[in-house]
């Protein structure tokens, strides 16, 4: 008979439930067995630690204690932890309860003695007992990998052990540290469809568990289904968007099923390759065999893969070629009009940066797909701040047909150009092979060309499922939906998620209020967030020696507060360049540390990762630095900037890539700034939202 009780688990339980003995097994799980019948007190094996948090709960189990809250209509089982028979039950509840907020201390450059905390390293902690292969099989950690770990003997062994996933590594450490229950239940919720389901994963019969939605976000699964039109749904950073987007394919799977399709088609897209990577793995644990009705593509590969269709493979020309091109085309234009108007528009051209003039021609008109100069002259432009009056566009429109000619004359084509005709060539009618239902995940960074491209690609306009923020684009500069797509109008259509599961409150408000003065959507919504932690900090530093100094001291703190291998933490930089420098300097000061571009990145590698803010697009890592602006333009005043309009724009975009950086990191957060920078970038860090130090 059903009970009405469902179970979920966090992290920490699954993995200490994998390292049970099996003589153990049975027994606890005839346990939760009874707790998902009923798990309120009994005041014999079931009891409340309301002296130590009012939802928490434990279950009596031989010599373990099974932790529990509950909230109908699921149990959640928190952790397992083994009274030993020299310790009472009072005394290993408050034993694990811990702190809810590890402490970070970092000193600040400059002040005295502020060095002595890098200079002598703490006595390394011995781990509790000895790795052993018995254990190890137990936790299902793949044979490979027995030799390196069977003679770690230290904590820091643990969490620089090179060579082995992080996942391998987490596994050991929540084994050997369990984590304080305050920290536990902040941890996300894993669904446990059928308590079998324990039993087949300690066998390795299950992959994983999938994460179990909270209520706001599981009504947004199935809304809007039976709209007239697309459904748009927003949120800030770590509101769960792109879950429910994984989550809205197995709802349309179902529904065209109980239609009795069994021929779907649906496309899942998203902005990068490290997206689509895990949106993929997600979704064939989600779907299981049901995957195969899922095309899951960036817009890109789409578009590419349409032209080749169309016969028409194209060859795709890199940023430094377009540049030196532009230069050319720009020394070859001759402006047409009279001498006042030719002299009026060469000083608009050469009065504009050539990034700006490149976004002009790629933003405006390649993505808008404008084919005259009179459609140009008409064009709106939202979040392009220079005003252009009409002899300006006509000096930009001659730029880019001098342009387009010398494109063709190397046989090649830019990114904007191949999406522009993969839209042309299906809204064209040549190509019919189309989907059920298109799920457009992070939309906010896809040029108007995608996503009337993804619009065109499906059947019906109310399949079309839209996530975004607007605060987190940092390649397009803005538009209005209905100005790309007549189907893309969501009056009466759009949802707001407002609850923030990634990151702590305080990094949530600490960047949002960093980010005011770039904004794009400045909805007033209220913000809600289910973690805590310490204050984001943020260091001025005068050379690479102290800003190696901060890193290592942060990391070392960071993985040892939160039990967290070299693999959770990333550090995110401006450029290549400055990520290379860290990554090296981190390898001599004997941390794994590897820099991986957004083609390379491995999100699996147990080393610290070093990416730029731009690569980390959409990704998320419990532990985060910003660092690497000494040698970038980023912390002066920014050169190339002829107008304030322009340079007004740039900041606002660069100040929304920090603001993306910061929301990557979930528990913990460091910025280190140059001391002398002049740069409205490097500023905006409020003492009551950021720990910055003392003055030196």
């Amino acid at each position: 008979m059903d009970s009405g009780w469902y179970t979920t688990m966090k992290p920490s339980f699954r993995d200490e439930w994998m390292a049970l003995p099996h003589k153990e097994v049975q027994q606890i799980h005839e346990k939760i067995k009874l707790l998902e019948q009923d798990p309120t007190p009994d005041a014999k094996v079931k009891k409340q630690l309301k002296h130590l948090h009012p939802r928490l709960h434990r279950i009596r189990s031989g010599h373990y204690r099974i932790f529990y809250t509950f909230e109908k209509p699921h149990v959640s089982l928190l952790a397992l932890r083994r009274r030993d028979d020299d310790t009472y039950d009072e005394e290993i509840d408050a034993e694990f309860l811990g702190g809810l907020v590890p402490e970070l201390r970092l000193a600040q450059p400059g002040i005295p003695g502020w060095e002595a905390p890098y200079t002598n390293e703490p006595t390394a902690k011995r781990l509790p007992q000895p790795i052993t292969e018995e254990l190890l099989t137990r936790l299902q950690i793949p044979g490979e990998y027995f030799p390196r770990l069977v003679h770690l003997q230290t904590e820091d062994d643990l969490l620089d052990c090179p060579d082995v996933p992080s996942a391998v590594l987490d596994k050991l450490l929540e084994y050997m540290f369990p984590r304080p229950l305050q920290q536990v239940m902040q941890q996300p919720d894993l669904h446990v469809q059928h308590l079998d389901d324990l039993l087949r994963f300690k066998e390795g019969e299950l992959i994983s568990f999938l994460l179990k939605l909270s209520p706001e976000q599981e009504k947004y699964v199935n809304w809007g289904m039976k709209a007239s039109g697309p459904t748009l749904l927003k949120g800030l950073p770590g509101t769960g968007k792109s879950t429910i987007a994984l989550y809205r394919v197995r709802s349309i799977i179902a529904e065209l099923r109980k239609q009795g399709r069994d021929d779907i088609r649906i496309l899942f897209t998203t902005y990068t390759n490290a997206l689509i990577n895990s949106s993929l793995q997600l979704l064939e644990q989600l779907l299981g065999t049901d995957i195969r009705f899922v095309d899951v593509q960036t817009a890109d590969r789409v578009a590419i893969k349409l032209l080749s269709h169309a016969g028409r493979t194209p060859h795709i020309m890199n940023d430094s070629e377009m540049n030196t091109l532009l230069q050319h085309a720009i020394q070859k234009t001759r402006f047409d009009g009279s001498e006042q108007q030719k002299q009026s528009q060469k000083q608009t051209i050469e009065q504009m940066s050539l990034d700006y003039l490149l976004q002009e021609i790629n933003q405006v008109i390649v993505a808008r797909q404008l084919h005259t100069l009179k459609d140009y002259l008409t064009a709106a432009r939202p979040g392009r701040k220079l005003p252009l009056r009409g002899i300006q566009r006509r000096a930009v429109w001659s730029i880019f047909e001098t342009l387009q000619q010398s494109l063709a004359q190397q046989g090649k084509i830019t990114w904007r150009q191949a999406r522009a005709m993969a839209e042309a060539y299906v809204a064209q009618g040549a190509y019919t092979q189309f989907y059920d239902a298109v799920i457009i995940d992070e939309a906010q960074d896809l040029d108007p060309s995608s996503l009337r491209l993804l619009v065109h690609l499906c059947k019906q306009s109310n399949r079309i499922f839209v996530t975004a923020d607007a605060n987190q684009s940092i390649y397009g500069s803005g538009f209005n939906w209905s100005d790309v797509h007549q189907d893309l109008k969501f009056q009466g259509r759009t949802a707001i998620l407002h609850a923030n599961y990634r990151s702590t409150r305080e990094i949530g408000e600490a960047a949002q209020n960093y980010l005011a003065e770039g904004a794009l959507d400045t909805d007033t919504e209220e913000r809600l967030y289910v973690n805590n932690g310490p204050q984001p900090i943020m260091r001025r530093i005068q050379d690479q020696r102290q800003q190696l100094q901060l890193l290592v001291s942060f990391f070392r703190q960071a993985r040892s507060a939160y039990r967290m291998s070299s693999g959770a933490c990333a550090v995110l930089c401006p450029t290549i360049k400055s990520g290379r420098a860290i990554a090296e300097d981190f390898t001599r000061q004997g941390l794994d540390a590897t820099f991986m571009t957004g083609q390379e990145l491995d999100l699996k590698r147990s080393c610290i990762k070093v990416i730029t803010l731009r690569s980390a697009k959409g990704l998320e890592f419990p532990i985060v630095a910003l660092a690497g602006f000494l040698e970038s333009t980023w912390h002066t005043t920014m050169p190339h900037t002829p107008s304030d309009e322009e340079r007004e724009e740039y900041l606002s975009l660069e100040r929304r890539t920090m603001f993306v950086g910061m929301t990557r990191a979930m528990r913990a957060l460091l910025v280190v700034t140059p001391e002398d920078s002049t740069s409205p970038l490097m500023q905006g860090f409020d003492r009551q939202y950021w720990n910055v130090g003392e003055q030196s």
